[in-house]
């Protein structure tokens, strides 16, 4: 399953690229994320839980993540197994950082093949919105806990969308609820836009 995103920070992509090679602090950005410990040849463990409904899963792995400083390139390749509900999931992931005059623009792209009880939400579409879930999320953590520079600072200051100089709260699981509004956000859309 092929999963592309498009997001935007509000932050030098200098500053960006920096805090991407801090494997934790990224990991206290996304939401059901835990850092584990750090494994040898550039290898980190983890565990990423996921609640849909009575469906909940609790994903332990690893991941190689390799930096590419002369095309600003990120490449993530991981697997992980839910012990308890027997699914697995593997996953290579891209990120390519571009510098644009409101900050950094991050694309991605990710190969995800999915087993066991969870393939199912992979053909409904659900793990798509678990992504657009995940980026969001990310994006308002990462803005909260990395400082502004002073020309983004003074730009936030003057549209007054500063955010807290605080880090993000304890993660949990991504809930059920912002999924089935997300989908139905998603819909609308979707009606409406075809409709014009």
């Amino acid at each position: 399953m092929k999963l592309q995103q498009e997001f935007r920070l509000a932050r030098p992509r200098g500053d960006v690229w920096t805090f991407f090679q801090d494997v934790p602090a990224v990991a206290s950005c996304l939401p059901g994320a835990e850092y584990l410990e750090q494994k040898d040849s550039g290898r980190h463990a983890g565990k990423m839980s996921v609640k849909v409904g009575p469906f909940q899963a609790a994903f332990e792995g690893e991941a190689e993540v390799q930096y590419d400083e002369a095309s600003n390139a990120i490449t993530m390749q991981g697997k992980g197994v839910d012990r308890k509900g027997a699914s697995r999931g593997k996953m290579t992931m891209v990120c390519r950082l571009a510098e644009i005059p409101e900050g950094t623009e991050v694309n991605v792209d990710a190969d995800v093949q999915l087993s066991g009880t969870i393939a199912q939400f992979g053909r409904t579409g659900i793990i798509q919105d678990i992504a657009s879930v995940l980026i969001s999320d990310f994006v308002r953590n990462f803005e909260a806990r990395v400082p502004a520079s002073s020309a983004v600072a003074a730009a936030e200051a003057e549209t007054g969308t500063a955010p807290a100089a605080a880090a993000p709260p304890p993660q949990r699981p991504i809930s059920g609820f912002r999924l089935v509004w997300l989908s139905f956000l998603r819909a609308m859309r979707r009606l409406f836009g075809a409709s014009n």
